[in-house]
């Protein structure tokens, strides 16, 4: 039973990280982060870096492996969207102006 539960962990690791892939590639070959949320994701890499310690505590490959890989492609995400603030803050008033002006 303990083997079930330890395959069962590496195929959730599997999963979960290689669900991020798409999301990755994405942004980093569009360089395009403006539907995506800042706090998310400065929560979720918190939230995966917590994951991979609490693997090193429990020594447990699984969590480990999966949370570091999740960890660097959602840090790759982040700092893309940190880059893209300022350029998506000057759209979002040039939208706003245009809307204003079409009222």
């Amino acid at each position: 039973m303990d083997l079930f539960f330890r395959i069962l962990g590496y195929v959730a690791a599997v999963l979960t990280t290689v669900s991020f892939i798409p999301q990755a590639y994405q942004c980093i070959t569009t360089r395009k982060t403006d539907t995506i949320s800042l706090w998310m994701y400065i929560l979720f890499v918190a939230g995966v870096i917590a994951w991979a310690a609490y693997g090193f505590y429990k020594n447990d490959l699984a969590i480990i492996l999966a949370n570091s890989i999740t960890a660097v492609l959602s840090s790759i995400i982040l700092v893309i969207k940190i880059v893209n603030l300022p350029k998506e803050k000057k759209e979002r008033l040039a939208k706003a102006q245009e809307e204003k002006k079409n009222r």
